[in-house]
Formats: structure tokens, C-alpha cells, sequence
């Protein structure tokens, strides 16, 4: 035993490690994970049609916005969130470059994130501010791409930063929430994250997944972290 930190409180733990390399382990997170999304995709099928109509009504274009990410083994899949921004924002952020300086400056700054993007539509605020486009991965779950609860889903310019250590990461399925998600996402560290991505895959038990959902219900309530 030793002591470490879960949930940023200095604890005694009992350390497990790797039992994400487990069959056992695996059949149980997967089956979950396949209940629970279709369980959810079923129960929440009205507000996603809510806030397709709203995002078509605010700016025409794509319901969906899908990116690139990093899944298991270093695999490419196609991460799925309700658009909340304009059309053409890429187009956008490179007109800042020249026309913007400082806003640009500050988007870099502030690990690509602004706390009011321009490029952010009305019903993207409100889906931003309460993750609710986040739920579209559920989608990603039922096909195997994603966990419930899982490591932050990575951009493949972000693999560098992670080392040797990539080779555990890529061991678990990226997840909707997790430790990231709990714990300040939009104002930790990218290394705090990292650390906190590599510990959950070492140390994974079915209840710290319990744990973290529960944790996640409190911070999307209490809007903590979101950007």
C-alpha cells in the first residue's frame, strides 16, 4: 500500500495494477458499457431531438461534429458530439491568425480553448456549459470505440506528449467521463492529465467506474469545468 491521490484528496490505496489486461475484467467493463448506452441512447432519444432542431434553427449545417480521436492500440475512430459551433470554423480560427493576433495568442495560451469563442453558437453555449454535446458518444460506446468511463479521448497531434507512457494508454477504450472529466477538465494541466489518464487504466476496478459517474452527474449539475 501507499499513499496517492484520487479525486485530488491524499489517500491510503491498495494498488491494482493493470487489470484492464484481464480477460475477466474486460467482458464485464464491455457488457456494461453496452447496457448503459443503449439504456441512455433510449431514455434521452427526445432531447437529442430537441437540440437537433435547435441547432439546425440557430445555423444550418451539420447536426453532428465528427473528429479524428485516438482509441485502443493506437487506432483511429470517428469521436462523435452535437456541433456547437458555426460552420467553417476551422476556416475561422485561420483568419485569426492574421486578422486576430491577440485572440489567436490567447487560444494557443489557453490549451485551445476560449471561454467565449465567438465561434460558438447560442444552443452550442448551452450544450458546452451543461456537456450535454457530449451525449453523441454514446453512439461511440454501443459501436466499441468508447467506454462509459474510460482515459480523455486524444487528438493525434497530443500522442507525443504522453511518451513511453502511450503504450499503456492505449490499453483502455477513450471514455465520456472519467478522472479528466471530474476533475476540472477545462482547468487542469495537460500533464495533470496525463496522470490522471495512466493511473485510472493502471489501477481500473468496477467501483471507481461507479465512483466517477456518480462524481459526473454532480459536476455537469454544478456546470464545474466545462468550457
Amino acid at each position: 500500500m501507499e499513499v496517492s491521490h484520487f479525486f485530488s484528496h491524499e489517500v491510503l490505496l491498495l494498488r491494482a495494477r493493470n487489470n484492464l489486461n484481464r480477460r475477466g475484467p474486460q467482458i464485464l467493463k464491455r457488457g456494461l458499457d453496452i447496457a448503459g448506452a443503449a439504456a441512455l441512447l433510449v431514455l434521452l432519444a427526445p432531447l437529442f431531438a430537441w437540440v437537433a432542431w435547435r441547432i439546425k434553427r440557430d445555423d444550418a449545417g451539420p447536426v453532428f461534429f465528427v473528429q479524428k480521436r485516438v482509441g485502443v492500440d493506437g487506432e483511429l475512430f470517428d469521436f462523435i458530439k452535437f456541433r456547437s459551433m458555426v460552420m467553417d470554423a476551422d476556416g475561422a480560427l485561420e483568419r485569426w491568425k492574421t486578422e486576430n493576433e491577440t485572440l489567436y495568442v490567447q487560444y494557443l495560451a489557453s490549451n485551445f480553448k476560449l471561454a467565449n469563442d465567438p465561434r460558438i453558437t447560442p444552443i452550442g453555449r448551452l450544450i458546452r456549459r451543461t456537456s450535454i454535446d457530449e451525449l453523441p458518444q454514446l453512439i461511440n460506446v454501443l459501436k466499441g470505440d468508447m467506454s462509459l468511463v474510460g482515459p480523455r479521448p486524444l487528438l493525434a497531434r497530443e500522442l507525443g506528449e504522453y511518451g513511453k507512457s502511450i503504450a499503456a494508454y492505449g490499453k483502455a477504450r477513450p471514455g465520456i467521463t472519467g478522472l479528466w472529466q471530474i476533475s476540472g477538465r477545462s482547468s487542469s494541466t495537460f500533464q495533470h492529465r496525463i496522470d490522471m489518464d495512466l493511473w485510472y487504466v493502471r489501477n481500473w476496478s468496477l467501483w471507481y467506474d461507479l465512483v466517477i459517474m456518480l462524481r459526473t452527474v454532480g459536476v455537469v449539475f454544478k456546470q464545474e469545468g466545462a468550457c
